[in-house]
């Protein structure tokens, strides 16, 4: 799990975040599982905070889905079911096209020496990559490509629909439902294609990339289901 002692240089805001983001991304991981009570008191206390803050950043999970906060009972883990979220699929898919026409940004330098760096942990990934290795390195993908769209509305709706819907693919791999050299190889080839679009200037085509990759992924899983 991710370091947990707090930076004294941080503001309020950027302890808000960090908390928010390591505990996201533990449910993520399914480091912790659906079903799992999560104590307000014990994860304040491994964080070094009050509970305060810690109560506003389940708050804030409970709002994007990924917890749900029961009377008599606490704070629980949801579970993520594709049947559930498809809904959610389908929404993503539309809008992660509209990051190509909604306020593009054209990558610097540094982005793309970044997904240079990307796709080349992308290969080594399909020598050697595990089911959580991989849902890790994708979150981290998923964040670099979102600062290409300056639409704050449209990042934040991303967001929140990718990480309620990152669950479904773990556990399918973990379930052994999925070809996992092909779903690394897949993915590999997304993360090529997409550069190529970028040195290409032409941000609609990494958009679209990204769509077919969305949907694609959606159709194997719920094909594996079914």
């Amino acid at each position: 799990m991710g370091d947990t002692t707090p930076d004294p240089s941080a503001t309020v805001r950027d302890r808000h975040e960090a908390l928010h983001a390591e505990i996201r991304r533990r449910i993520c991981l399914l480091d912790y599982a659906p079903g799992q009570r999560l104590s307000e008191v014990a994860l304040a206390e491994e964080f070094g905070t009050s509970r305060t803050p810690m109560r506003r950043v389940l708050a804030r999970l409970e709002d994007e889905g990924l917890v749900q906060s029961l009377h008599g009972v606490g704070t629980l883990v949801t579970d993520a079911d594709i049947a559930a979220l498809e809904q959610e699929y389908h929404l993503r898919l539309e809008l992660t096209e509209l990051t190509g026409r909604l306020d593009p940004v054209m990558p610097d330098a540094v982005f793309l020496a970044t997904l240079d760096q990307l796709i080349a942990r992308g290969a080594q990934m399909v020598r050697d990559g595990t089911p959580r290795d991989f849902t890790a390195f994708d979150m981290e993908v998923f964040q670099v490509l979102l600062q290409l769209t300056g639409n704050l509305p449209l990042r934040d709706t991303l967001e929140r629909l990718y990480y309620k819907t990152k669950r479904i693919w773990l556990t399918a791999a973990i379930e052994a439902q999925l070809d996992l050299q092909a779903e690394f190889r897949i993915f590999h080839h997304e993360l090529e294609a997409i550069r190529i679009a970028l040195h290409s200037g032409d941000l609609d085509a990494v958009a679209h990339i990204q769509r077919a990759h969305i949907s694609m992924s959606f159709q194997r899983l719920r094909k594996q289901r079914d």
